[in-house]
C-alpha cells in the first residue's frame, strides 16, 4: 500500500510521533512522509499529523485537509493538556470535523507532548497575579504531567495505531 505520513510540529513531539507510525508502516511504500505541505496524490492511506493549537490542529493542517478529496486518512497528534481520554475525544471530534466529507477517516490518535518553558513562565505569571486560581494551577500541572510526553509507551502506541489503521 502506498502511504503518506504528513503533519505539522511546532516543538518537534509530533514529528516524533510520525516517526513511529513510519516505523509501523514497515513493508508498504511511503510516498510522501514531513511537514506539510506535500503531495500526497498518489497515496491510498494518508496519515495526518498536528499539534493542538487552541483545542483543534494547526491552521496549516486544517487548510491541507481541506484540499483533500476521496481519500482515506488517518489523524494523529499531540497535546499539551492531554490529562484525559475525554479531553482526546473531544480533539478526535475536532479534527475530524475538519476532514471533507468525501473522505473516509478511518481513525485517530492522540498523546500528551512537552510544550515550551515559554509557557510554563506565562503560567507562573498569571498566577502570580491570580494566586489559587484552580484553572491556572491545572494549567501548571498538565505542562509538568506532558514534559516526560511523548514517552516509549506514546511512541508503541503511535505503532500500534499505524497497524490499526493498515489492517482496515
Amino acid at each position: 500500500m502506498k502511504i503518506a505520513i504528513v503533519y505539522a510540529s511546532e516543538t518537534g513531539n509530533t514529528a516524533q510521533t510520525a516517526q513511529a507510525i513510519r516505523e509501523g508502516c514497515q513493508g508498504h511504500e511511503i510516498v510522501a512522509f514531513g511537514p506539510l505541505p506535500r503531495d500526497v496524490g498518489e497515496a491510498e492511506l494518508i496519515f495526518v499529523g498536528s499539534w493542538t493549537d487552541k483545542g483543534t490542529c494547526a491552521p496549516v493542517v486544517k487548510e491541507f485537509l481541506q484540499g483533500l478529496h476521496g481519500k482515506r486518512v488517518a489523524l494523529f497528534g499531540t497535546a499539551g493538556f492531554g490529562l484525559s481520554e475525554m479531553y482526546f475525544a473531544s480533539l478526535s471530534d475536532r479534527f475530524r470535523a475538519e476532514v471533507p466529507e468525501e473522505n473516509q477517516v478511518l481513525g485517530t490518535w492522540f498523546c500528551p507532548g512537552r510544550m515550551p518553558p515559554a509557557v510554563r513562565a506565562r503560567y507562573e505569571t498569571q498566577l502570580k497575579e491570580k494566586p489559587g486560581d484552580a484553572r491556572l494551577e491545572n494549567m501548571l500541572r498538565a505542562y509538568d504531567q506532558a514534559l516526560s510526553h511523548p514517552d516509549g509507551t506514546d511512541l508503541a502506541d503511535a505503532r500500534a495505531f499505524a497497524a490499526a489503521m493498515l489492517a482496515k
